[in-house]
């Protein structure tokens, strides 16, 4: 069975963006290749901290999280190279759809005083960047169970060219940019 989005991206999303973009093949048409997330810890040393939420990002994700480790020696912020400093999960295919199906209908709903996510973070290439506070705000996560909370980086990485490409593509897809971006 194919997640819904990715339904709803095959037959609502493609006719729309070829007539208002003036794309003459359905490959034209930009699409959401991947989905990263990421996450770094402030206390390189903390193993357990690490752990937990390496384990909380996979119960998020539904995929098991990659531990990262530092590429450079920092002496100012007492990191050596090979330390363990945070997590990241890539979303592919239908987990993908799945997960920004749900990131757009359960989870930033979730968020108090939600009015929208900027629309001004793109990276000039098509791709998309957001941030959350903390990892309670997803469904999956007991906050009783949670030593410390963590935000987390989102990235959205398109096959569009251009950030208004992407930008459209995104908004037909749910994600709720906040007005006036």
């Amino acid at each position: 069975m194919a997640p819904t989005l990715k339904t709803k991206y095959k037959e609502a999303v493609v006719p729309s963006l070829m007539e208002s973009q003036g794309y003459s093949s359905k490959m034209q048409v930009p699409a959401v290749k991947k989905i990263v997330l990421n996450l770094c810890v402030s206390v390189a040393n903390d193993r357990d901290t690490l752990t937990a939420l390496a384990e909380d990002l996979g119960k998020i994700t539904g995929q098991k999280a990659v531990i990262t480790k530092a590429k450079k020696s920092v002496s100012n912020f007492k990191l050596r190279e090979g330390m363990s400093i945070g997590a990241r999960v890539t979303l592919r295919n239908d987990r993908m759809y799945e997960f920004m199906d749900r990131l757009v209908n359960v989870t930033l709903p979730r968020i108090r005083d939600f009015r929208g996510i900027p629309g001004t973070s793109f990276d000039g290439q098509g791709n998309y960047s957001m941030g959350l506070q903390e990892q309670t705000v997803f469904p999956e996560i007991d906050p009783d169970k949670v030593k410390k909370t963590h935000g987390m980086d989102i990235t959205f990485v398109t096959s569009a060219t251009k950030d208004d490409e992407a930008k459209e593509l995104l908004t037909l897809m749910g994600m709720p940019f906040a007005t006036g971006n």
